[in-house]
């Protein structure tokens, strides 16, 4: 099938489109129906009533925009009227949900008088939070846009208009750093003078170029003041020059294309100034195809289209969902010029950022550095929702746009919560983390994942890392990632290490290690890192990236070893759903446990969910449920309960055996097994071995949908964490964060 065919198969699926309404709150009985109708919505219509602005309390339109549009210039189908444009405005739809959590509702309005589209889309202002205006033809947009923003008390931002402006205004300020020159100094010339063109060249202005310094060109020649068919929204930027376009680029720093495809060549990208910037736009054929861009000189070329398989694309979806978000939330009157300037910067510092490994994943593991190539933050990278946002926000406070103050540090926590729960769970750790960083050694600390997880350790403020590796490798990467941090360094090759191979040599000498054996084990990280940790040298130990799992855990618990009192440790992973938070043990350490070690490790799974601030309700599972079945299998699990319960130092409530399902239904606690020491769903779960555990943990993480932090060692002397090969550097940032509560504790 070809492009089209999918796309109509993809569309008519049932339910057709691609948007539905879902409920928010409980509709199962008459209780419920009778608070969201008749007559329990009585109280929330009078509160609305005496105080217009509860609608934001009482309501969705705090979280809901309006994608409005009469269809009259939809992009790369023109006027296609109002019914033809609504799974574009429905798609619009679907990427402010996916990219920001918004909901929305599309409206087609069958309208072509601007003044008739003010009229209907000011009346629906009660409905919505915001209105994003799509696809309507200029110069009509213009005044739409004008006449809406003076009438209506809530956000109207034409994304046709400003999307295109923030984003390649975000690649202009990061290309002109890349090119070593001034924003006052640039030449800009534009191809195309509509809607897009003439947004951009004034947010370009308002971003510091030089309104004098800009040349807009369209099909009829460069807008020069001699001519009489300009609208009053271009005369700013009329040149007192005639021309074309080959006239208007030669010399100019920048070139933006908003028109068509194929209208420039070679000649014209040779005949512009040194280091060119040059954003081809026009869609699906840029002005000028990215080789032969790149190819027409020897110097750097900085290079943006609008297409998604050539670096720096300039996509809209970068901006509006972000922009909005920042709005509603602050309750804003209006996106104005501050809040767009700010939602700019903030994608530009983005890109000068180190990149999470998931966004390289994403786009086929090509390395991902801040450079010509990487000028604009890639449209999957969640961080733009928390950087945007938040910004935007900000700017909308200070610039008095805002109806609600909002203190931005909870805020960004919040908008980082709505990226998952376990990012929810993992800001209460890293928060914690930063009031008291301690040392944590990274035992593979010349590995580039490491490096790079130093450097966001250091830059969030949550440990003092040190790296275990060849200094000079260390170095070299970091200087290749563009990451300015000084770490402290210990190379097994340069650096003294007769403390701790003697040190080494003492805990082992009656275990089979002779002193030539120390002394050759303490040049690997594994082994220096736990002596390091053992000696108080160091608070905790990451390790394990490029080590099998039991090779990794060998060492510290040979010198680290369990705390007092405790005989195992246990591997614990956390699991989030969008509304629960599972723990899973044992799933990586102990492969048989007796009765005894099965209620060890449920009381170190305990412990590590209460880091969380979440109050365990553990199971033991089995395949029996209280007794079902009677076999040693079933009896193990249903001792350690036992003696749990029975442990007067045992603080939370525990029972099993019993099924997972049983453990996980509120129902079959409080009804079917009503004796039960748990009256609600579990939090922990204690599998009865280590196959069971990681089977278990394993489809919960792939087919439940959920995300997994672990597996985090519990029980151990002092804080040690044993990462798996392949995690990636936000996985060890959230285990150095983990590590720096354990030592804190």
């Amino acid at each position: 099938m070809g492009l089209d065919e999918d796309s109509l198969d993809y569309h008519s699926r049932d339910p057709p489109g691609k948007i539905e309404i879902s409920t928010t709150k409980p509709t199962n009985t008459q209780r419920d129906l009778s608070l969201a109708y008749s007559p329990g919505v009585a109280a929330p219509c009078r509160a609305i009533d005496d105080d217009p602005g509860e609608a934001y309390s009482y309501t969705s339109k705090s979280n809901l925009v309006g994608v409005v549009s009469n269809g009259s210039a939809v992009l790369g189908l023109g006027d296609i009227g109002a019914q033809a444009s609504k799974p574009v405005m429905e798609g619009k739809g679907v990427l402010f949900k996916r990219f920001a959590d918004i909901d929305v509702f599309d409206v087609e309005l069958d309208l072509d008088n601007p003044d008739a589209f003010v009229e209907a889309v000011s009346a629906m202002e009660p409905t919505f939070g915001g209105v994003n205006l799509e696809d309507i033809k200029a110069p009509e947009c213009f005044e739409i846009e004008g006449k809406l923003r003076e009438r209506m008390d809530v956000p109207v931002f034409h994304d046709d208009q400003h999307g295109t402006a923030i984003i390649s205004g975000a690649a202009l300020l990061n290309a002109t750093e890349i090119a070593d020159k001034e924003l006052s100094e640039l030449d800009v010339v534009f191809a195309g003078a509509g809607a897009a063109a003439t947004a951009t060249a004034r947010f370009y202005v308002s971003l510091g170029v030089e309104a004098d310094n800009v040349t807009m060109v369209d099909e009829h020649g460069i807008l020069s003041k001699d001519r009489d068919d300009l609208n009053r929204y271009v005369l700013p930027y009329a040149s007192d020059e005639d021309g074309d376009l080959a006239d208007a680029m030669a010399g100019a720093d920048v070139f933006v294309g908003l028109s068509v495809g194929g209208i420039v060549d070679e000649d014209m990208v040779r005949s512009m100034a040194d280091n060119p910037i040059i954003f081809a736009m026009a869609n699906p054929d840029p002005e000028i195809d990215y080789e032969r861009a790149k190819n027409a000189r020897d110097d750097t070329v900085i290079m943006a289209t609008g297409r998604s398989d050539y670096p720096n694309q300039v996509n809209n979806v970068l901006g509006f969902p972000f922009i909005f978000r920042g709005a509603l939330d602050a309750r804003a009157t209006e996106i104005n010029e501050e809040m767009k300037v700010a939602a700019s910067r903030a994608l530009a510092e983005l890109a000068r950022e180190d990149v999470p490994d998931a966004v390289t994943k994403a786009y086929d593991d090509e390395p991902i550095q801040f450079g010509p190539e990487y000028i604009i933050p890639k449209p999957l990278d969640s961080r733009v929702l928390f950087e945007v946002a938040t910004a935007v926000a900000e700017a909308a406070m200070e610039s008095g746009a805002a109806r609600r103050e909002l203190e931005l540090g909870a805020y960004r926590e919040q908008l980082e919560a709505r990226l998952g729960k376990s990012r929810e769970m993992m800001r209460v750790i890293l928060n914690q983390a930063k009031r008291d960083p301690k040392r944590v050694v990274l035992a593979e600390g010349d590995d580039e994942k490491m490096v790079r997880a130093a450097y966001q350790m250091v830059d969030d403020g949550i440990a003092h890392p040190v790296l275990i590796g060849d200094r000079n490798d260390i170095w070299k990467t970091a200087d290749r990632l563009g990451l300015d941090f000084d770490p402290e360094i210990i190379d097994p090759d340069e650096d003294h290490l007769e403390p701790y191979a003697d040190r080494l040599y003492e805990l082992r000498k009656r275990k089979g290690m002779t002193r030539s054996e120390a002394h050759d084990r303490i040049q690997d990280g594994n082994y220096l890192g736990s002596v390091m940790v053992e000696m108080d040298d160091a608070d905790a130990l990451l390790s394990g990236l490029v080590h099998h799992y039991p090779s990794a855990l060998r060492p510290p618990l040979q010198i680290v070893g369990t705390e007092p009192g405790t005989d195992y440790a246990a591997g614990v992973y956390m699991l989030t759903f969008n509304n629960r938070v599972i723990f899973c043990a044992d799933a990586s350490v102990n492969q048989d446990p007796s009765a005894d070690v099965l209620a060890e490790v449920t009381r170190h799974t305990a412990d590590v969910a209460r880091k969380f601030n979440v109050e365990p309700r553990a199971a033991l599972l089995s395949y029996s449920d209280f007794g079902s079945v009677d076999n040693p299998g079933a009896r193990k699990p249903r001792r350690a309960a036992q003696r749990l319960r029975e442990d007067p130092d045992v603080e939370f409530p525990v029972d099993g055996e019993m099924q997972a399902d049983t453990a996980l239904s509120e129902d079959a606690l409080t009804e079917e097994y009503e004796f039960s020491e748990l009256d609600a769903p579990v939090n922990v779960l204690v599998f009865p071995n280590l196959e069971a555990g990681n089977i278990g943990y394993e489809l919960l993480n792939q087919l439940g949908g959920a995300e997994a932090i672990g597996p985090m060692l519990a029980g151990m002397d002092k804080p040690v964490h044993v990462l798996q090969r392949g995690d990636e550097v936000k996985d060890i940032v959230n285990m150095a964060g983990v590590a720096v509560v354990d030592a804190q504790e």
